[in-house]
């Protein structure tokens, strides 16, 4: 059974924040937000060999100046340059 199409006029639109920079493990070179980072060890390097690494490098996100929006009735990602 097909369900119909809702039709939305997106009315209710929330700018979403840019990609934030990341950091860059120099062991496993594995690429985190720093927020998801927990404790501040590499996960990646204590998963696969046991050891707590806190050696990271930033790397900047790159600009794309691309505005993100999502409809906050039908859940639609809208992008504007």
């Amino acid at each position: 059974m097909n369900m119909p199409m809702t039709i939305c006029n997106h009315s209710k639109l929330t700018l979403l924040p840019e990609e934030a920079s990341r950091l860059l493990c120099r062991v496993c070179h594995l690429t985190i937000k720093a927020d998801e980072l927990g404790d501040g060890f590499c996960p990646e390097c204590f998963e696969m060999h046991g050891k707590k690494q806190y050696d990271f490098e930033e790397v900047e996100a790159e600009q794309t100046g691309i505005a993100r929006y999502r409809c906050e009735e039908c859940g639609i990602t809208i992008e504007c340059e």
